[in-house]
């Protein structure tokens, strides 16, 4: 629905309105035709994602509209630091809720994985994937992938090689977002490449497998990606893609989800018969984005939207320079850490032999 006629919609004053806070900071800000003045009821669904930071400026905005008294209630799958700090922060005493989660991820969930060089990533995943739809005539796969290039070129080279699919991220434009949706939920397409931007929120009723083309760093995210199959007592499958540089994280959603990743059993011989292949179509897709200047556009798209917040482009990204070396240098130490320990054990063990 187009801002038009949105604004006319809202202009009604309907009683149940439903929004991202982006575009209804929008229309706060662009038109004066309705009020949140008499809003009694605030509901922040996915609360942890909306109070990472993101969002900020369209929930200050947003919450300037919005009358004193009213309710506000959260709802959140995971509880974050932020979210335990407005609990001792809130103005007045709040009801703070959490449902018994023993389990994080449904016992009908398969959870396995599978250990390769980075350099023949790919390769296993489109063997994985192949084997996969031979096997399941009407059975549907999620990738998920890191970052939107990777999603959009992995999407381009699985076209050429005799996949189709639908991608799926936030660098498309909300027309397209949908269209590929809608392709994949109908089963014209069984197969939908994208982000994390499919792993919250979205109403897909039937998912066989989840492939992560990436570990998540953030054990949640896994949480929520999985999410997209096994649902309502149905049984699913997710295989996650595992580097030598990812073991580290893998251990970590072991650790909240209190299951270990099951190694998923694949044919080596076959992987090798496509690498070449399979390396070229990527090499290829990564060609066809750069002549369209998906990178350039990105950064474009970027800068505009911090501008449009009142923001400097140059100073977001200085600080976000700044918490990447600060991530970097807490993971070195860790390492270091984990490291001096193993040395610690094993001496240990030594003199006690």
């Amino acid at each position: 629905m187009d801002m038009v006629t949105q604004g006319q919609v809202l202009a009604e004053s309907p009683h149940v309105v439903v929004a991202t806070p982006g575009r209804l900071a929008d229309h706060l800000e662009s038109c004066n035709t309705f009020t949140l003045k008499r809003i009694r009821f605030l509901v922040l669904d996915e609360a942890d994602r909306l109070l990472e930071g993101h969002f900020n400026e369209q929930l200050k905005t947003i919450f300037g509209a919005l009358p004193k008294k009213r309710q506000t209630l959260l709802f959140s799958a995971t509880i974050t630091a932020t979210l335990e700090e407005l609990r001792s922060v809130a103005m007045t005493d709040p009801f703070f809720y959490t449902a018994p989660a023993d389990v994080v991820t449904v016992e009908e969930l398969d959870q396995r994985y599978v250990l390769m060089p980075v350099s023949v990533r790919e390769a296993y995943l489109v063997h994985i994937l192949k084997r996969f739809l031979d096997s399941m005539p009407k059975g549907s796969v999620i990738i998920f992938t890191g970052t939107c290039k990777g999603c959009q070129v992995l999407s381009i080279a699985l076209k050429s090689l005799g996949f189709p699919n639908a991608p799926l991220h936030s660098q498309m434009p909300q027309r397209e977002r949908l269209a590929s949706l809608n392709m994949f939920k109908s089963n014209t397409t069984r197969v939908l490449v994208a982000t994390d931007v499919a792993s919250r929120g979205l109403d897909i009723p039937s998912v066989e497998l989840v492939l992560n083309h990436n570990v998540p760093s953030a054990p949640k995210d896994y949480v929520h990606r999985v999410g997209r199959t096994a649902r309502a007592g149905r049984g699913g499958k997710a295989i996650t893609l595992v580097t030598q540089h990812d073991v580290h994280l893998v251990e970590a959603i072991e650790t909240l989800i209190k299951t270990k990743l099951v190694l998923q059993s694949t044919k080596e011989s076959e992987v090798l018969k496509i690498l070449t292949q399979v390396s070229v179509a990527l090499r290829e897709a990564e060609i066809r984005l750069d002549e369209q200047d998906f990178e350039e556009r990105k950064l474009i798209n970027w800068r505009k939207k911090l501008i449009l917040q009142g923001l400097d482009p140059d100073e977001v990204e200085a600080k976000k320079r700044k918490k990447q070396q600060q991530r970097l240098l807490r993971r070195k130490r860790k390492g270091r850490r984990l490291a001096e320990g193993k040395g610690a054990r094993k001496q240990e063990e030594s003199l006690e032999t």
